[in-house]
C-alpha cells in the first residue's frame, strides 16, 4: 500500500506534536497514576513522534489529573536519551516556569487566550495581564537560555465571547513573537473554525510573520479538525498538535471536545505524499492502550481502516 510510511532518518515534511498525555488527559473522569502516563508516553516515543507534551505544572486541585507531572518526566528522561523526541509542559506562568526549569524539561508552553473572559475563565487574569506575565516569563528565559513557545487559544471564536476578530489574534501573536516566543501555536480552542476561516487568518499570519514560527492546534468538536488541518497545510504550516486517539478537551471552556487524532493526522498527510516519519502499527497500539487506560477515548475516525494493512 502506498502513501503509508514507517520511520524514516530524513526529517519529516510534517512534524506533530502529541498532546494525549497532557490536553488529552487533563479533562477525562479517570485520573491517571503516574505510571500509567509514562507508558502512554514511552508508546508515543516508541512511534516515532517528534514532538510530546508530557503534562503541566498547573496547580493539582484545578487540575488533578497533571499532578505529579516531575515525576511522570523523571520516568521518561532515560527514553529521551534513546529518541529525538523533544518533551514539553504547559506552564500558567513564573512558577510553572521556575518548575520546568527545575525538571529540566526543554520546552514550555505558556498560553494567552485572545479573549478576556476565555483568559478569566482559564487563569484568572485578563489578557493584558496575562501578556505582562508572558512578558516576565519570557525575559527570564531569555537569561537562562530556554525555549519557551506560547499558545494563542480562542484564536476563532470564544465559548464566552463568540467569534474573535484576527485583527485581535494578530495583535496578541505581534506581542508574543517581539516578547521572545520560540513558536506561536495558534490554537481553535472549542473546535469553531473552518477551513475558510483557517486558510484566512493562517494566511494574514503567514504574510505577516512567516510560515516557520507557527503551529496549529485543532479540535475536532463538529468534524472539521481535520478539514482545518488541510487549510493550515495549505498556506505553508507544517507543524501541528494532535492527540493519541481523540482524547483532549478543556475543562474551562465548554463545549470543547476531543482534539483532531494523531492517527488521523498521519494517516492524511501520508496519502498526500507528505512524511510524518511516525511508525504507523506503533502508534495503533500507543491509541490502543490510550482507549484501554481512560475507557473512553474511542481512536481516531481512520484508526479502523489502518488496522486493516497494519495489524
Amino acid at each position: 500500500m502506498t502513501g503509508l510510511s514507517a520511520n524514516s532518518q530524513q526529517a519529516p515534511d510534517i512534524i506533530l506534536n502529541d498532546v494525549g498525555p497532557r490536553d488529552g488527559l487533563q479533562n477525562q473522569a479517570k485520573v491517571l497514576p503516574p505510571e500509567q502516563r509514562i507508558a502512554l508516553i514511552q508508546a508515543l516515543i516508541d512511534a516515532g513522534l517528534a514532538e510530546i507534551e508530557i503534562g503541566a505544572f498547573v496547580s493539582p486541585k484545578a487540575v488533578p489529573a497533571m499532578a505529579n507531572t516531575e515525576q511522570v518526566f523523571a520516568g521518561v528522561r532515560d527514553a529521551k536519551k534513546q529518541a529525538n523526541t523533544t518533551f514539553s509542559v504547559l506552564i500558567p506562568n513564573m512558577r510553572g516556569y521556575q518548575s520546568a526549569k527545575e525538571a529540566d524539561v526543554a520546552l514550555s508552553s505558556l498560553v494567552v487566550a485572545v479573549s478576556n473572559t476565555m483568559n478569566e475563565k482559564n487563569i484568572g487574569m485578563s489578557t493584558a495581564k496575562s501578556l505582562e506575565v508572558c512578558e516576565a516569563v519570557f525575559a527570564q528565559a531569555k537569561q537562562d537560555g530556554r525555549s519557551v513557545q506560547a499558545y494563542v487559544a480562542t484564536a476563532w471564536e470564544c465559548p464566552f465571547e463568540g467569534k474573535v476578530a484576527a485583527a485581535d489574534v494578530l495583535d496578541v501573536t505581534a506581542k508574543l513573537i517581539a516578547m521572545g516566543a520560540s513558536r506561536i501555536v495558534v490554537a481553535d480552542t472549542i473546535g469553531a473554525a473552518n477551513p475558510n476561516s483557517v486558510k484566512n487568518l493562517m494566511t494574514l499570519l503567514v504574510e505577516n510573520f512567516g510560515s516557520d514560527i507557527f503551529a496549529c492546534h485543532f479540535h475536532d468538536t463538529r468534524a472539521m479538525g481535520l478539514a482545518n488541518v488541510y487549510a493550515a497545510i495549505d498556506v505553508g504550516v507544517r507543524r501541528f498538535d494532535a492527540s493519541i486517539a481523540g482524547l483532549g478537551g478543556c475543562p474551562f471552556a465548554p463545549g470543547a471536545s476531543g482534539n483532531v487524532a494523531t492517527e488521523d493526522v498521519v494517516m492524511m498527510a501520508e496519502q498526500m505524499g507528505l512524511s510524518t516519519n511516525i511508525n504507523i502499527p506503533a502508534l495503533l497500539s500507543a491509541s490502543d492502550l490510550a482507549i484501554q487506560l481512560t475507557g473512553t477515548a474511542k481512536g481516531g475516525k481512520a484508526k479502523l481502516w489502518l488496522e486493516k494493512y497494519y495489524k
